[in-house]
Order: C-alpha cells, then sequence, then structure tokens
C-alpha cells in the first residue's frame, strides 16, 4: 500500500546543500520545510541538519515571528547575544519576538546536529536584526532598526572552523 501524502521522511524531503547569503562562501544549515510537504498552511515546522563546523545563520533577531527549537540529535551550541550555552538531545529553545536577542545555533563537533523547529508563518510587519552583519542589514527590505538595546558578549557568532588563526 502506498503511504498517504501527509505521511513523509525528513531524508526523502532534504533539498540541496546550498543555503547561504549573498557575497559569502560560507554554508548554512540544510533546512527541510517538513510541514508544506505534508499539507500544512498554518505551521511552520522545519528539519534542520548542520553539518559539523556550520552555523544556522548569521546571528539575528526577530521583531514578531516567534522561536522554538527542540534538539534531536548531536551536541550544539547557542550563541545568544555573544554568549555560548552548550546544548545536547531533549533540550528546547524559545525565542519571544521583539526583545531583540540574537541568536545562531553553532556546530563544532564532528558529527551532524538535527533539530525540529516550529514557528509562527511570517508575519507581514516583522522586521529582523543582524547585529554582527549591518552591510547585510542593509540591503533587507526588513529591517528592524528600533529594537530593544542588546548588549553582547565576547563570541563573534562563529563556528571554530571559520576562525582564522592568530599569528
Amino acid at each position: 500500500m502506498k503511504r498517504p501524502d501527509y505521511i513523509k521522511h525528513w531524508h526523502v524531503l532534504e533539498g540541496p546543500d546550498n543555503a547561504g547569503y549573498p557575497g559569502s562562501d560560507e554554508k548554512f544549515a540544510i533546512s527541510t520545510p517538513v510541514a508544506r510537504h505534508v499539507g500544512l498552511r498554518r505551521l511552520g515546522v522545519s528539519h534542520i541538519r548542520l553539518p559539523p563546523g556550520r552555523r544556522t545563520s548569521y546571528p539575528y533577531a526577530q521583531s514578531s515571528d516567534e522561536l522554538y527549537i527542540y534538539v534531536l540529535e548531536g551536541y550544539p551550541q547557542v550563541w545568544v547575544n555573544g554568549s555560548l550555552h552548550e546544548l545536547s538531545p531533549g533540550d528546547s529553545v524559545g525565542f519571544v519576538p521583539g526583545t531583540g536577542l540574537c541568536h545562531t545555533f553553532l556546530n563544532n563537533t564532528a558529527e551532524d546536529v538535527r533539530f525540529l523547529v516550529v514557528e509562527e508563518p511570517p508575519h507581514p510587519d516583522n522586521r529582523t536584526y543582524f547585529p554582527l552583519n549591518p552591510g547585510y542589514a542593509a540591503t533587507r527590505h526588513d529591517r528592524w532598526i528600533d529594537h530593544p538595546p542588546q548588549f553582547f558578549g565576547a563570541h563573534d557568532g562563529k563556528p571554530d572552523q571559520l576562525k582564522k588563526p592568530r599569528r
């Protein structure tokens, strides 16, 4: 019997490994929007695979869109406003919109990390803040300028493999 269209495995749905930003050669996480593939329209659910030495995105915060991340497999770190926090399978992370807390997830291990991400469908009034990438932020139509003031720790938001050796 053929499986119904509302049952899918993320591995079959995963697209190409080509996520990036204009003007950057850096590779980011591989995102699979599973909710759309099983027919859901009001929930944003994605499977994220983060290969070793990568991060999910440039650090950012959103003004209106709520975000929930559940660690399925691996030992990533979450970067929040310049501080790293160790995560393990079963950990949940939630970002409340409008706080200005900037984040990205890093994989500084030798194994893939996998996440389940649940988020609201994009709000037309949502704005995005990219504190460490002002050049990129300036190109976005949804640039968040009036975000709450933020204070940042020393970490640059990049995985260890992207850091240049000191001389």
